[in-house]
C-alpha cells in the first residue's frame, strides 16, 4: 500500500482503533439523523406558514365567525395550527354561551384558557426535533474531540516501540485522529445553522398566532358587548 492510499480518508478511518471507528460511526448516524430532521423540519414548517396564512386570508375576508368555525371543524385534521386554535376558542365560547353565561369575563377567560391550551399544543408539534437539532449541534464537536483525543493516545502509545520516529510514521496516526474531529464539525455545523434559522422561524409563528388569539379575543369581546350578543360571533 503506497503513501498515498495510507492517507487516503477511508484508509485512515479503516486503520483506526475500534473506539475512533465506534466514534466516527455514531457521528456519521447523527449526521444523517439530523439531515433528515432538516428536510422534514423545513417542510413542516414551510407548510405551517402556508396553513396560518391561508387561514388568516380567509378569517379577515369578512366571512362569519361561525361559517369559520365549521369549516375549521370539519378540516380539523388537515388545517393548520392558526385554524385549531381558532377552532378551540370557538368551541368553548359557545360551550360557555349554551350554558347562558352572559358574563364578558367568563367568556373571555373560558375562551383565552382554551385557545392557549390549544396554542401549546401547537407549539409543542411545530417545535418537535428542534431540540434534537440543538442536541447534535452542541455535542457533535465534544464526541469528534474524544475521538481525536484517543486516536492521539494511541498514536503515541505504538510509536513507543519504534527506534526512529519520523513524519511518515507520525502522520498516518494524528491524520486518523484528526478525521474524528473533522466529522464532528461536519455533523454539528448544519445541525446548529438549521436551529438558528428554525428557532428564528418557530418564533415569528409563534407570535403571529399569539396576535391572533389577542384579536380574535378583541373580536368577541365586542360581540359580548355588542347590543346583540345573541348574534355569537355570527359577523364582526
Amino acid at each position: 500500500m503506497n503513501a498515498s492510499q495510507d492517507m487516503s480518508i477511508l484508509s485512515l478511518i479503516l486503520q483506526a482503533s475500534w473506539v475512533v471507528q465506534l466514534v466516527m460511526l455514531i457521528l456519521v448516524v447523527a449526521s444523517v439523523a439530523s439531515w433528515a430532521t432538516i428536510f422534514r423540519k423545513s417542510q413542516a414548517l414551510k407548510q405551517v406558514r402556508q396553513f396560518n396564512e391561508s387561514f388568516e386570508q380567509d378569517f379577515w375576508s369578512g366571512q362569519s365567525l361561525n361559517d369559520l368555525y365549521n369549516s375549521a371543524t370539519q378540516n380539523a385534521k388537515n388545517g393548520g395550527p392558526m385554524e385549531r386554535i381558532f377552532a378551540s376558542g370557538m368551541r368553548e365560547y359557545k360551550k360557555l354561551r349554551e350554558r347562558r353565561i352572559n358574563d364578558s369575563g367568563t367568556l373571555m377567560d373560558g375562551t383565552r384558557r382554551a385557545m392557549r391550551a390549544s396554542f401549546q399544543r401547537e407549539m409543542d408539534e411545530v417545535e418537535s426535533g428542534l431540540s434534537f437539532l440543538g442536541t447534535v449541534g452542541s455535542v457533535s464537536p465534544y464526541v469528534g474531540l474524544f475521538g481525536t483525543v484517543w486516536g492521539v493516545m494511541h498514536a503515541f502509545t505504538g510509536f513507543a516501540n519504534m527506534e526512529q520516529i519520523t513524519l511518515a510514521t507520525v502522520a498516518p496516526g494524528i491524520a486518523e485522529a484528526l478525521v474524528a474531529t473533522a466529522m464532528g464539525l461536519f455533523a454539528a455545523i448544519p445541525a446548529v445553522t438549521a436551529y438558528n434559522r428554525y428557532a428564528n422561524t418557530i418564533d415569528r409563528i409563534a407570535n403571529s398566532q399569539e396576535t391572533f388569539m389577542e384579536e380574535f379575543t378583541n373580536i368577541l369581546q365586542r360581540n359580548v358587548s355588542g347590543p346583540s350578543a345573541s348574534a355569537t360571533a355570527s359577523g364582526y
